[in-house]
């Protein structure tokens, strides 16, 4: 019986094989004796989404694709249909990515320490300053680098130097400009992901790519709709798409980027009435309304579907032309494996790891950091997080992690440009309370044995701060800081809405936190602080001069935890935000000395427990209304309570004037509250356009000075709408509130950031 069996098997096994062998053979007959047709996609950044909705119809008409070539975003819709992304696949890919991100130089938010995440939503400007050696991905506002990186993900198992023609399963071919030579450079081989990197490389946009003696740039500089090429690789048949703009008149020519984009564009007429005149089939999507920066979701939706209807005009012509390529109407070619963007969370078998330009002391940290002797494969992720901790940890100013494919596995190779010099940042702002106020920033990376960095902060306005920080990245998981800081301080004081004094002192704060652990969103510090307060001068009601302000140092132990996985942390629309702290405040490292209102002593008490914590959730419905409720709160605990670090509320932020200072609406100013105070509040965001805001803000509060009593008093109620315009120099808008501790409406206007 076993042997009936493993005679039918084999037999079935058998039979299966020679269809399969007769199936391929007939494929390949078929193509040997229909025309190649090649597709053309030309140049037009985000105007060039179109071309998906193209593929999408000629994969319904069932046209084959034997050769596919383009120019920047051609190069790049082509290059990844011709590895095994289809139409389908393209247009998720296309709506799932964060463009703002991908054509920016901004690190990736979840792979970035918290500290460092701030510093996106504090600056206005950064810049490189000083020598060193020179930066070959310079030469353009954005280097590309997440472009690059996105790039090596999708092209996984075809990031090495391959033969276009021969190793791809759809020839492919794209074009780049040589701008030391200014002719066009045409990639058949080399690294996929760098073809399309440099085919897209807009002079004075994106950095140049340097390829041996050559300087590439954006392709459609010579050669943006490279349809002889197409027939040079053999193509009978040429279905060319475009998307260029309408030719601007003089009126249109009004700035300096309307001026770059009529340079641009006149270049890239360039060969293109002898290329159109060399199609089958021509299709135009006209692209009226949207710019080669045009990557908002709304925009990348309605390109695409203007292919789609471009394509579908030409239905009749292009069933048609399937009798001149010598298939019939019903013919459907067989797709290749359509990849997805899920692709990129594929695990893949590491057999060796390569560095390059890198100092044995920066392997042996990546080496030990990452776990590399324990690492028998990889995710596409986690390349970008090895390279990100290149530039972050070992202060590489740019850095590459890619797969190169071998037959038992893959490589991981490691590829670090110059180190990074020292970094300059700058923000400024306005507001109705201190009026205008500069912030900068420097930061120095030290070129040690193991990895220190340098922070030093300095803000000028009615507050004045400078701080520096030293970090250092040692490969283990924590990062001990040591840190000094100085504050002039110049506050107002409001009771019921109403100024009671000013206050003016310096406070000098030291800490050392040896527990310093960054994970993904989370921050997690232990440390010590040590805080000198020196009193200069207090000025306002006689209420307020019964109070007794003495010169005092104070020791406090702290732990914290910070997470963070907001979107944005000014306009979020999904993700969290929590920070829970505890401090225990002495003067001896034990206890407190209590004084009486005339300033003496009435012996020593145990410490001031402080707890605090603050816990906010964005939830969007539809794609621009976001609710945002929050709890927050601050208990402090003990017999011995330093008028500085009582509770207060105010303003819009946590720890805008003072460290302690928690927001809440309808209140403009800072306002003293009792030492247990518990708050709700919900955010009511509305988004209009782009970058339009409208937001209403509802609050209540309970406060005592015992806990056991919080709701024995009267609830604080404030409300609040506002008013924002997001700009790339931060938010720019105005409040009015309301609250029934106040009684009268404010006026509150903001211009930049807050710091």
């Amino acid at each position: 019986m076993k042997r009936i069996v493993i005679l039918l098997l084999t037999a079935i096994m058998a039979c299966a094989t020679v269809f399969a062998e007769n199936d391929a053979v007939a494929s390949t007959n078929a193509r040997k004796t229909r025309k190649k047709v090649a597709v053309v996609l030309s140049g037009g950044g985000a105007k060039g989404m179109a071309h998906i909705g193209v593929l999408k119809v000629l994969e319904q008409a069932g046209i084959p694709i034997d050769i596919i070539t383009g120019t920047s975003m051609g190069s790049i819709v082509g290059g990844l249909y011709a590895i095994g992304y289809n139409a389908h696949s393209l247009d998720s890919l296309a709506r799932a990515q964060d463009w703002s991100y991908i054509i920016s130089d901004r690190e990736n938010l979840r792979n970035q320490s918290l500290s460092d995440v701030e510093k996106q939503y504090v600056y206005a400007l950064s810049m490189g300053l000083g020598g060193g050696k020179r930066d070959r991905q310079a030469g353009g506002l954005i280097k590309g680098k997440n472009l690059s990186e996105l790039f090596e993900k999708l092209c996984v198992g075809y990031t090495d130097s391959l033969n276009f023609s021969r190793d791809l399963p759809i020839p492919f071919a794209c074009v780049a400009t040589d701008i030391i030579k200014y002719e066009e450079y045409d990639f058949h081989s080399g690294r996929l992901p760098q073809a399309m990197r440099a085919s897209m490389a807009i002079p004075a946009v994106f950095s140049p790519v340097r390829i041996d003696s050559c300087v590439l740039v954006d392709g459609g500089m010579r050669n943006n709709f490279p349809v002889d090429i197409a027939r040079k690789m053999g193509a009978d048949i040429v279905i060319g798409i475009s998307v260029h703009d309408h030719p601007m008149t003089v009126d249109d020519v009004w700035g300096t980027m309307s001026v770059l984009s009529q340079i641009v564009d006149a270049n890239t007429k360039n060969k293109f009435e002898e290329n159109k005149a060399a199609t089958d089939v021509f299709m135009y999507v006209d692209p009226e309304g949207y710019g080669a920066a045009s990557f908002s979701a709304a925009a990348i939706d309605t390109l695409i579907r203007r292919g789609e209807e471009e394509a579908m005009r030409h239905w009749d012509e292009l069933i048609a032309l399937k009798k001149r390529i010598g298939i019939s109407k019903n013919y459907r070619p067989k797709l290749l494996h359509p990849l997805s963007p899920e692709v990129m969370t594929d695990k893949h078998r590491v057999v060796d790891f390569e560095f390059v330009n890198m100092t044995p002391q920066d392997e042996r940290f990546l080496r030990q950091k990452f776990h590399f002797a324990k690492m028998d494969s990889i995710y596409a992720a986690k390349e970008q997080e090895i390279a990100t901790s290149m530039r972050m940890d070992l202060f590489y100013q740019s850095a590459e992690c890619r797969l190169i494919p071998k037959d038992s596995g893959c490589v991981v190779r490691m590829v670090a440009g110059s180190r990074k010099t020292t970094r300059m940042y700058a923000g400024f702002r306005y507001d109705t309370e201190e009026y205008a106020a500069i912030q900068m920033g420097l930061s120095v990376p030290l070129k040690t044995t193991i990895p220190v960095n340098t922070d030093i902060t300095l803000r000028l306005g009615k507050r004045n701060m400078l701080r520096t920080e030293l970090t250092v990245h040692p490969r283990s998981f924590t990062r001990p800081t040591l840190s000094f800081t100085f504050r002039r301080n110049d506050i107002d004081i409001y009771i019921n809405g109403d100024r009671d004094y000013n206050i003016q002192y310096n406070q000098f704060q030291s800490e050392f936190t040896p527990f310093n652990f960054d994970f993904r969103h989370f921050n997690i510090q232990l440390g010590l602080r040590w805080d000198y307060l020196h009193y200069r001068n207090k000025l306002g009601s006689e209420t307020s001069q019964q109070m007794s302000l003495i010169n005092e140092h104070y020791f406090s132990y702290r732990a914290r935890i910070t997470y963070n996985s907001e979107d944005n942390w000014i306009f979020p629309t999904r993700g969290a935000r929590f920070k829970a702290e505890y401090a225990y405040l002495t003067d001896d490292f034990a206890r407190l000395e209590k004084r009486v209102a005339d300033g003496s002593s009435d012996g020593r008490k145990p410490g001031l427990s402080d707890v605090s914590a603050n816990w906010r959730m964005s939830f969007t419905i539809g794609k621009r209304f976001t609710l945002q409720p929050m709890l927050y709160g601050r208990l402090l605990f003990g017999s011995v309570l330093p008028a500085v670090f009582g509770n207060t509320i105010g303003g819009d932020n946590f720890g805008h004037y003072v460290e302690q200072q928690m927001p809440f609406a309808g209140f403009g100013c800072m306002e003293y509250v009792d030492r247990h105070f518990v708050a709700a509040q919900l955010q009511l965001q509305q988004r209009f356009g782009t970058n339009h805001y409208v937001l209403f803000r509802f609050a209540g509060a309970q406060h005592a000075k015992d806990i056991k009593n919080l709701l024995d008093r009267h609830t604080l109620l404030g409300a609040q709408a506002a008013y924002y315009y997001n700009t790339m120099f931060g938010p720019v808008g105005g409040t009015v509130g309301y609250s029934n501790r106040t009684k009268e409406p404010y006026f509150y206007l903001n211009i930049g950031y807050e710091f």
